[in-house]
């Protein structure tokens, strides 16, 4: 599988958890993924995972940086698309550029041309507060 593609299994992977914590639901994450991959992926797991253990931080960025919203407004997919670039932009050595480009690919695919718009807007403040440290 492509990078791109198993970004796409991440962002299924999330989607699902983010639908089962809304609607109280108890899940494994381990069998979410296992569910989602035919072998086990350190790719996936590493951004599953990233994206869960810091999704506090990663909300207050993107928060930071969505005009008149918020992320918990935006649709599941959407957030896990914007949740994925954040953490890869922040946590990961994948070139930010990528990680971007990434991000919008998967939001051309899977939302609206104005989220997508939305989505590089935001990953392009991330960026560049990371840039200059703020």
């Amino acid at each position: 599988m492509t990078r791109h593609e198993l970004r796409y299994k991440t962002m299924t992977i999330l989607y699902q958890t983010f639908l089962y914590d809304n609607n109280n639901i108890e899940y494994n994450i381990n069998d979410i993924i296992s569910e989602q991959l035919d072998e086990e992926n350190k790719f996936v797991s590493e951004l599953v995972n990233g994206v869960i253990s810091n999704r506090e931080e990663i909300d207050k960025l993107a928060n930071r940086y969505l005009e008149d919203w918020n992320i918990s407004r935006l649709g599941f997919t959407d957030q896990a698309i914007i949740r994925i670039g954040i953490y890869e932009i922040m946590w990961t050595d994948t070139p930010d550029v990528t990680c971007i480009d990434e991000a919008v690919e998967l939001a051309k695919e899977y939302s609206d041309e104005k989220v997508c718009k939305m989505i590089n807007g935001v990953l392009d403040k991330v960026y560049h507060s990371k840039e200059n440290n703020d």
